[in-house]
């Protein structure tokens, strides 16, 4: 009877370590998931996982996994999935009495290649109300587009896109990713990314942003209209599993529309995804010096510490779920 799994009261986030040439093991950027996770947990009325533990929770789990991150020359990493549900036994829609807080890590394949995917507007679907959760990384966020985006792959689109569903007249996010625009004027590149109280906090936008700037391009984080679009030299999806994705192509069937940025017969991502790629993905695996400090060194942990008996943030181990 949890809410967790009847309410839907649960949030989550989705981070990943790497393994360095030297066989150092980091995580990338947990902070800022921990303050997503904050951000989502307030939407869906939980409490915050207090930064300190949320941090010591998946260092926790890395470490006593490592075996278990991929080796550096695979190019894979280890996936992180944290998360927070109402777990109280109640029948009552309310704020729960219990929530558990969990970490689960697992080997991750590798993204050979950067192919170029066809995208479709949604149109037949909200994605989240105007004052909705729609900057909540929560699953009720997701597990409705499923059918939707099953049937956008089924007719060859590899990704959908959201427009803002009070106008249908804004860029808020794909489905699974974070929405990035780049603009050409001779030598002057800009990325423009959406301003939107309904798309998620991405952290690899905001990494790609940071990046940007170190190579002295400009950034806009702003609305940007359906007429926009095809004023864009690249567009690219920005997203934890695949870093970044290059988009061929965005159609609007209502209008008949499609905007292309790479060409059918063309198989390589333009040349903004390749640079904003190669040095985010160096700076996580530890071939470009992390000059943001963003990667968490990963310590060897004590197991006494986590093994079961042992008390734990107050709770003992062996009186879990046993009545008294």
């Amino acid at each position: 009877m949890a809410p967790g799994l009847n309410y839907g009261q649960q949030a989550y986030e989705g981070m990943k370590a790497f393994r360095s040439p030297n066989n150092e093991i980091t995580i990338f950027r947990p902070y800022r998931n921990a303050a997503r996770i904050a951000h989502s947990a307030s939407f869906v009325s939980m409490p915050p996982v207090p930064e300190e533990l949320f941090i010591e929770a998946v260092h926790a789990a890395v470490s006593l996994n490592a075996a278990y991150v991929p080796p550096h020359e695979t190019g894979a990493a280890m996936y992180i999935r944290p998360l927070i549900f109402g777990s109280s036994a109640q029948l009552g829609l309310n704020p729960p009495e219990e929530y558990t807080f969990c970490v689960y890590v697992m080997p991750t394949g590798v993204y050979h290649g950067v192919h170029p995917v066809k995208c479709l507007i949604l149109e037949d679907f909200d994605r989240a109300a105007p004052d909705g959760t729609g900057s909540a990384k929560v699953g009720g966020n997701y597990a409705p587009v499923m059918r939707w985006s099953d049937k956008a792959r089924n007719e060859g689109y590899g990704i959908t896109l959201h427009l803002d569903s009070k106008t249908r007249t804004e860029i808020d996010e794909f489905s699974t990713s974070g929405f990035i625009g780049i603009k050409k004027e001779g030598d002057s590149i800009t990325m423009v990314t959406p301003d939107s109280k309904n798309v998620i906090a991405s952290v690899t936008s905001d990494s790609c942003q940071d990046i940007a700037r170190s190579f002295g391009w400009k950034i806009e984080v702003r609305p940007i209209k359906y007429e926009e679009l095809p004023t864009f030299k690249e567009v690219l999806a920005a997203g934890t599993a695949a870093a970044l994705v290059p988009i061929r192509s965005i159609t609007r069937k209502t209008r008949n529309e499609t905007f292309s940025y790479i060409a059918d017969d063309d198989e390589e991502a333009g040349p903004v995804c390749l640079k904003l790629l190669t040095t985010l993905k160096g700076i996580q695996a530890g071939k470009i010096k992390d000059t943001f400090g963003w990667n968490l060194k990963v310590e060897e942990v004590d197991l006494q510490k986590y093994a079961a008996g042992e008390q734990t943030n107050g709770v003992n181990g062996s009186s879990v779920d046993k009545l008294p």
